[in-house]
């Protein structure tokens, strides 16, 4: 399949830049979870290293398909949508649970990833 090779840049870095938002996102919700815990009335060691283990596979993951993505390597393709079916799912939680205000950006940025992961086309 010829693609033109400028075109399947721009879709490779606009994948790119989606997935590293996405692994900021996931950081930033780490470490917040992480507060949360420091700072709650009783504190519990697992559930902390279970936080950490999340913000760190999770966030890791997504940057390094991102890099992938970056460089022509598509080896992050089925992370990336792996990861972003699973945020779909997490929006239906979300909605059922009545936080549109989380499930609504959550459902944009996943639904966009995950449109432009699948129509990034390998060289």
């Amino acid at each position: 399949m010829t693609e033109n090779p400028s075109k399947a840049a721009k879709a490779r870095a606009l994948v790119a830049s989606l997935l590293l938002i996405e692994s900021v996102v996931i950081a930033g919700l780490g470490l917040w979870l992480i507060s949360l815990s420091l700072t709650a009335d009783s504190f519990e060691f697992l559930p902390l290293l279970g936080v950490l283990l999340f913000a760190a596979l999770g966030s890791g993951g997504l940057a390094a398909s991102a890099i992938g993505y970056r460089r022509g390597r598509y080896f992050g393709r089925s992370p990336a949508v792996l990861a972003n079916l699973i945020a779909l799912g997490v929006v239906s939680y979300q909605v059922q649970a009545g936080l549109w205000i989380v499930a609504l950006p959550l459902a944009v940025l996943a639904a966009a990833t995950l449109l432009a992961a699948l129509r990034a086309i390998p060289e």
